[in-house]
């Protein structure tokens, strides 16, 4: 710490080329910020099952591959099942191909099943006795500015009508709130009848995409789980039940390695950074050999002059790479609100800040080691000669 003062100034030597260089860091470890908090929604999801409310029956095989209808009445028999309900994901696609409705077809079951949706007695009824009605977010239907009433066409990326068309016409008969411990997102949805899509498509198989089972308590999650998963062993629609958490996770990398994308991302970024840095640490000493080799005159060691201009650049990392993270953790919030849940970013937490600053520390070290050991190894004859 003695000699903090003598790092900083050499740091800002050259104000314009340090700034600019502080510009990169902060904006790559605001990308780091924002990418990892990607990386994590969509990653995450626990395979625990110890306290789960709520469970999901999928096809062990794909999620895409759907379930015997038939197997919701035995399900439903299973000791400690309160519930069981259906989805289906519908994909549909409103007015512009950009516009992509996150829509599933569901049974009358399956709202029971799912407290994240806030119903009135008068919307619940409506949609009971409206073939063709659907139930949206009210985030969504703030969007694109519905109301109840009206009219929604939603064309669908998979399932064509039986009459070859992909448009579906769909009658909005309320507009649902979310529970006070809904994920992001849940006000986003549009749900419509699985029977009227059922009967409807032209691929109708009578299957459904996934179950969904209420819990009569959350200490029975495994129990119900081996017993669901064990009506459907060895057959040719065998299931894997885990929680709603994990099914969301296994469902989101349907478009792909999230993770690993993500991470390439972050790896082309950060390499792009130690070049950079890499070249203003090298040119930074390169300046200053005279002045290295007046502090090794006076008395400075080798290990000294090394450690400072370690110093230096760890010092550079850290700054940049602080503030940017500490931009992401104001950012991210802002996207997710924003962006009324389109956008699902969790919160920075240490884990992401202790790994930012273990990041900040290796790069540090890595652009500043040639040049320190470049500094160490200076003759200072040959340095005051200007060889």
């Amino acid at each position: 710490m003695k000699y903090f003062q003598l790092v900083w100034s050499a740091l800002f030597r050259r104000k314009t080329r340090t700034i600019f260089t502080l510009i990169s860091i902060v904006a790559a470890f605001l990308l780091f910020g924002l990418l990892n908090s990607v990386r994590v929604a969509f990653t995450s999801g626990s395979n625990s099952l110890a306290g789960a409310e709520r469970l999901v029956v999928a096809s062990r095989f794909s999620i895409m591959t759907g379930l015997p209808e038939s197997l919701k009445s035995r399900i439903a028999a299973i000791p400690g099942v309160a519930g069981v309900g259906h989805e289906n994901w519908f994909g549909g696609v409103y007015q512009d191909p950009r516009n992509i409705i996150f829509s599933f077809a569901v049974d009358d079951a399956y709202l029971d099943t799912n407290p994240d949706i806030v119903l009135t007695p008068a919307e619940r009824k409506a949609y009971d006795q409206t073939q063709d009605g659907a139930l949206v977010g009210a985030a969504l239907a703030a969007r694109f500015h519905w109301k109840v009433g009206q009219q929604i066409p939603l064309k669908s990326q998979i399932f064509p009508r039986k009459n070859g068309d992909m448009t579906w016409p769909f009658t909005i008969v309320g507009i649902y709130k979310t529970g006070k411990d809904a994920p992001n997102g849940a006000d986003q949805l549009f749900f419509l009848h699985w029977k009227y899509f059922d009967e409807g498509n032209l691929y109708s198989q009578h299957t459904v995409g996934w179950y969904v089972v209420k819990l009569a308590s959350p200490k029975l999650a495994d129990e119900v789980a081996r017993a669901i998963d064990a009506l459907s062993a060895n057959s040719d629609h065998e299931t894997k039940t885990q929680t709603a958490n994990a099914f969301n996770a296994s469902f989101a990398k349907q478009v792909g390695n999230i993770g690993l994308i993500v991470e390439a991302i972050m790896g082309a970024v950060f390499f792009t950074l130690i070049l950079l840095t890499g070249n203003t640490m090298a040119q930074a000493v390169r300046e200053r050999i005279p002045e290295l080799a007046v502090l090794k005159t006076i008395g400075f060691s080798n290990r000294s002059v090394l450690l400072l201009v370690l110093s230096e650049s760890i010092l550079l990392l850290l700054i940049g790479g602080v503030v940017g993270v500490a931009l992401a953790s104001v950012i991210a919030p802002v996207l997710a609100k924003g962006s009324g849940g389109m956008v699902q970013l969790p919160s920075i937490g240490a884990v992401s800040w202790i790994e930012g600053v273990v990041l900040m520390m290796v790069i540090g070290i890595v652009v500043g080691v040639l040049p320190a050991l470049r500094g160490m190894r200076l003759k200072i004859v040959d340095a005051l000669a200007g060889r």
